[in-house]
């Protein structure tokens, strides 16, 4: 999944951002409301993480401007302790759900896998296509004859996107923000690289390539 981190707070943001990749997502990271703001607006993400206290542009304006906008993408806000008018406004303003500052990773790392199940009407932490299992929570593939394998981080990220869209062609450039940050180079040779590795691994009918589109799980 691809996420947007809007936290002031680096040392903060630096945690967040790892124990979130370490998890298999990718994470954007802006330190202001207004680049946070725009970056939501216009780009696509899975999921927000967004702190109140932002320099620039408070977060409960960010949010309020996303919702009026029709801006439908699940947010989860991160506010102080003691604050509790906060946390009613956020999610009166349309916040998902809140996290109390300061927390546990795992606590964070939880609420995010269930906006993020929520979002994809997924009731457990693993996808499931033509009997091959995904695990969210370990990034493990089990195929139909109870075999599993540890996937790399790209290979989990890539297999996710599809199997959380299973009836959807999903763009190369899609993909590609699955795998990459902002300021990586971004080839998309690479990602038939990947592909082909998962088509060892599952069979070549199991992904389809749709030319000029993207890739698409197989129907059979």
């Amino acid at each position: 999944m691809r996420l947007l981190l809007i936290e002031d707070d680096e040392p903060l943001a630096r945690r967040i951002q790892h124990a979130l990749e370490s998890a298999g997502h990718v994470v954007v990271w802006v330190a202001d409301g207004v680049e946070g703001d725009f970056r939501g607006r216009e780009e696509d993400f899975d999921l927000v993480i967004l702190d109140l206290g932002l320099p620039d542009k408070p977060g409960l304006e960010v949010l309020a401007g996303w919702r009026e906008r029709g801006l439908r993408i699940p947010v989860l806000i991160l506010t102080a302790r003691d604050t509790w008018q906060e946390r009613v406004e956020g999610l009166r303003a349309g916040a998902d759900d809140y996290v109390c500052k300061p927390f546990y990773m795992e606590e964070l790392l939880a609420r995010v896998e269930a906006l993020i199940r929520r979002r994809y009407d997924r009731a457990h932490n693993h996808l499931e296509w033509q009997g091959v299992v995904l695990k969210t929570d370990t990034q493990a593939l089990i195929l139909p004859d109870g075999q599993s394998h540890k996937l790399t981080a790209a290979e989990f990220r890539i297999l996710h996107a599809l199997m959380a869209n299973p009836e959807r062609v999903v763009s190369k450039s899609r993909l590609a923000e699955q795998i990459w940050q902002d300021d990586d180079i971004r080839d998309s040779n690479v990602i038939e690289v990947y592909i082909n590795r998962l088509r060892k691994l599952l069979g070549r009918d199991f992904i389809v390539t749709r030319r000029g589109q993207g890739y698409q799980l197989g129907q059979n």
